[in-house]
């Protein structure tokens, strides 16, 4: 495999929404995809012979919380640590952000299968015996069907 370079709070609007299109990812307007990356704490991509594979995003407070957020890499080239490599370098950002003899909460919301990739980073499946599970809601014009 060919040399992967990270880069930093250093994405288009453009890659992030090809980056979702690899993956199947719901399609956002052009809008919410500039207001995700200008509102995130700090991004992550991944490029692989200047092509970016793979991208990564912190959303939260920076203080009490942060949240990954998108994590991604192309199918062509899961498996072989990128998405390691993007999600440690998160949590380094996070660490970095954690004030000294505080605890921060650093989460996110798991795809269904993939939950092995992150208990081998680390985090823990809810529920829990004193954690509830996730939950979400989705909110959208009334007049399209629910994805129930």
């Amino acid at each position: 495999m060919d040399e992967i370079q990270l880069k930093y709070n250093d994405l288009d609007v453009d890659t992030y929404l090809k980056l979702r299109s690899g993956v199947h990812w719901k399609v956002l307007t052009q809008k919410q995809a500039e207001q995700a990356l200008k509102h995130s704490l700090y991004v992550v991509a991944a490029y692989q012979n200047d092509s970016c594979v793979g991208m990564g995003r912190l959303v939260g407070d920076g203080s009490v919380i942060c949240y990954v957020q998108d994590l991604i890499v192309l199918p062509h080239v899961q498996g072989k640590g990128i998405g390691s490599m993007i999600l440690t370098a998160l949590k380094e950002q996070v660490e970095s952000m954690r004030e000294p003899g505080t605890e921060m909460m650093f989460c996110l919301m798991c795809a269904k299968g993939r939950e092995a990739f992150y208990e081998k980073h680390d985090f823990l499946a809810r529920p829990t015996d004193s954690l509830g599970p996730g939950m979400i809601q989705y909110l959208k014009d009334f007049c399209e069907q629910s994805d129930k």
